[in-house]
């Protein structure tokens, strides 16, 4: 079976289908353009299935390539078989193929080494015949180094044949993650001053149900020298188990030496690599679940429904330095920054009222966007006050990363006569009208909406959130003549020559035409087909560049509207969209010798030019007045945003300090595996409240109604 039809059969896809990617992939067609413009030739494969089969095909590119390797350099010293030869060749994993290589390994120095230097290996394998006649003593007879040495050296030697099985490794392997237990304790004088570990001090979860947070947070603690992690399994059956494999004549005077030589294996060779293997594969599997959880929190995240129309006031919280503020008007641009003292030391709250309330009714500002870190309590309890009486409304947004955006090169050049601070207010209120546009100019590992993510493998974190955000950006294109550099970067086929290209054109006049990208520098036909169908012109001089259509369909468009007699021009009028949805795609795929893919998105866009799909989101929530802790009641029923998701539950922000606590077996009536297939980051979700700590200020939520 060839790797294509492997991945066919892992995947659940046809081989075909992963043929068509792959030739893709090879003529340089990025992964949102193939997700788009090429479901006839994929079968309508998503983005992160195409990713998996590029990803795993490389992965299985790799493994051949190894066993390729392995079977040439075991050739080579005339020791291959074709028994060995077929074992590799079935080999699914890399560490499978790396067991079965063990015994051919030119190995460095080691004790077993040392013996077959003295010439001892041939009393080894004298032992393992396990003769009946004789003794050690006449066994060991001759040897220069005398006969205690030389029993010894050959002990060694035979521990070394069976920690080199590669039979006995994955039997030894399997029983311990079938059967052991992942065990943490308290290291003697460790310090944990607020009890961040508390729960591991005397720990133990069976390997194979492990979560994959607690194995993180196991690891965290081990790393900071609170815990020491081990493996408990039950070494005496194993023991037991391979002397029933090993010794094959329990007669023989050899059993007690042979005994020894197995208990040192798996003492000093075995149980030390073994275990080191299970902890990287708990690991490796702990952080793939890490990264799936913040790549799907971050898609959310990044898909919030946007603010339209709406003028702003980012509102960035502080005690000393003052509160910042920034007022931007519907398309995000600056009308005026202005600093308050309304908190310690100053305490100026009046005229910082007033400051706030003449900035309101100068700019007609509508809504108040409060960053939620320092000061953001009492900078709520601030603005409720200052805003009492009128129509604006205010929401508390994650600050999360604006700190990082605000000191970047990035942010000093769109804003270089500004400070941090009030560069932050700017991102804190665009963060409200356009979260998407504002938060890809963000590393997205500095968003924060993950678990343990500065614990998992850094470049796969990084690899796998830049995937999602290219994704969520292509997803929803963007308007040529307004999207920043930040959000060109992501769309695909884009390189930095042909976004300064965009920019620069843009300097001097407006796009009116998806034509016009043609002709500017870099843009050679496969750029621009990888690219153009993701590039927006809302007002140009044709309604189908507004559209997710790909030029290359503008025919199939064209004369789809032609056989249903319907002008261009009429687009999204109501006798357009009725004759639209009254087509048979199948039979009209047909009549235009057309793939039904394509056709079907050109209806759809047809019906809805350029519609960003974060309008059928939800709003998010505004609030007129402040929540305290203090006004809670058990029972009382609340309407909050996820602001994160994690394997345990969900923190929804209900307007407190601290976003309140959904526990998994508070999300359903029913057993919950995974919290995401009942929450998302960015859900308007109703709660209940549940439990109230005043001390500690925590609240404990519920999704159901008691």
């Amino acid at each position: 079976m060839n790797n294509q039809s492997i991945l066919a059969k892992n995947l659940g896809v046809k081989v075909s289908q992963i043929e068509a990617v792959l030739k893709l992939l090879s003529e340089g067609a990025t992964i949102p353009f193939i997700a788009r413009y090429r479901k006839e030739a994929t079968g309508s494969l998503d983005e992160e299935q195409i990713r998996a089969i590029a990803k795993e095909y490389t992965y299985l590119e790799n493994l051949s390539k190894r066993k390729e390797d392995v079977i040439r350099l075991i050739a080579e010293k005339d020791l291959l078989t074709d028994e060995l030869k077929n074992a590799i060749l079935a080999c699914e994993k890399l560490s499978d193929v790396e067991d079965l290589y063990r015994p051919f390994k030119e190995k460095k120095k080691t004790k077993a080494s040392e013996a077959i230097k003295m010439g001892l290996e041939p009393l080894a394998k004298k032992i393992m015949s396990f003769p009946t006649h004789g003794s050690m003593k006449e066994l060991a007879e001759g040897f220069e180094c005398g006969m205690d040495k030389a029993i010894e050296g050959a002990k060694y030697i035979i521990a070394e044949w069976i920690s080199d099985n590669a039979y006995y490794r994955k039997y030894i392997k399997k029983e311990i993650w079938q059967n052991g237990s992942l065990e943490s304790k308290i290291k003697k004088n460790a310090v944990d001053e607020k009890k961040v570990y508390q729960m591991y001090y005397e720990f133990s979860e069976p390997i194979k149900y492990a979560k994959h947070y607690r194995v993180l947070a196991m690891n965290r603690g081990e790393k900071e020298g609170v815990l020491s992690i081990s493996l408990h399994f039950d070494k005496e059956h194993i023991l037991e188990y391979l002397k029933s494999k090993i010794i094959k004549n329990p007669a023989s005077f050899v059993c007690e030496e042979v005994e020894a030589s197995l208990e040192d294996a798996l003492k000093r060779l075995i149980y030390p690599s073994i275990e080191r293997e299970i902890r990287a594969d708990l690991t490796e599997n702990a952080e793939n679940k890490a990264i799936l959880t913040f790549q799907d929190n971050l898609e959310h995240l990044l898909m919030t429904k946007p603010v339209k129309d709406k003028v702003v006031l980012g509102f960035d919280p502080a005690f000393r330095t003052g509160c910042k503020l920034a007022v931007l008007n519907p398309y995000g641009n600056v009308l005026e920054i202005a600093t308050i003292y309304p908190h310690e030391p100053k305490n100026e709250k009046e005229k910082s009222k007033e400051t706030l309330q003449n900035l309101i009714h100068k700019y007609g500002v509508q809504i108040i966007a409060i960053g939620n870190g320092t000061a953001s309590r009492e900078s709520e309890a601030f603005v409720a006050d200052a805003i009492k009486g009128s129509n604006v409304l205010y929401n508390l947004v994650s600050e999360a990363g604006a700190s990082v955006y605000s000191a970047s090169p990035l942010a000093i050049k769109e804003f270089p006569d500004l400070t941090v601070e009030k560069r932050s207010a700017i991102s804190i209120g665009r963060r409200v009208q356009d979260p998407l546009s504002e938060l890809v100019k963000i590393d997205p590992k500095s968003i924060g909406v993950g678990e343990y993510q500065h614990d998992v493998n850094q470049k796969e974190l990084a690899e796998a959130l830049g995937f999602t955000v290219s994704k969520i950006v292509n997803e929803i294109g963007v308007n040529i003549n307004t999207a920043s550099s930040s959000i060109l970067s992501y769309i695909s086929g884009l390189t930095k020559k042909t976004i300064d290209s965009i920019l620069k054109f843009r300097e001097k006049k407006t796009f009116t035409s998806r034509e016009e990208v043609k002709s500017l520098p870099g843009f050679n036909d496969k750029v621009y087909e990888q690219s153009i169908g993701f590039l927006r012109i809302i007002d140009g001089k044709n309604p189908l560049d507004k559209t997710r259509i790909h030029p290359e369909s503008y025919p199939l468009a064209e004369a789809l509207l032609k056989e249903v007699n319907l002008n261009i021009s009429e687009i999204g009028t109501e006798e357009f969209t009725k004759v639209l949805s009254q087509i048979n795609v199948k039979d009209m795929s047909n009549k235009l010798n057309a793939d039904i893919y394509t056709l079907q998105d050109i209806i759809d866009e047809l019906n809805h030019p350029g519609q960003d799909y974060r309008d059928k989101l939800d709003d998010i929530v505004l609030k007129s007045d402040i929540l305290t802790i203090k006004d809670l009641k058990e029972g009382m029923e609340l309407k909050g945003t996820v602001r994160n998701v994690t394997s345990f539950g969900a923190f929804v922000d209900i307007g407190l300090h601290d976003d309140g606590l959904v526990h998994i077996s508070k999300m359903s009536k029913q057993y919950v595996k995974n919290p995401n297939d009942i929450v998302s980051v960015g859900d308007i979700v109703t709660v209940y409240v549940c439990g109230i700590d005043l001390e500690k200020e925590k609240v404990q939520l519920s999704l159901i109604k008691e």
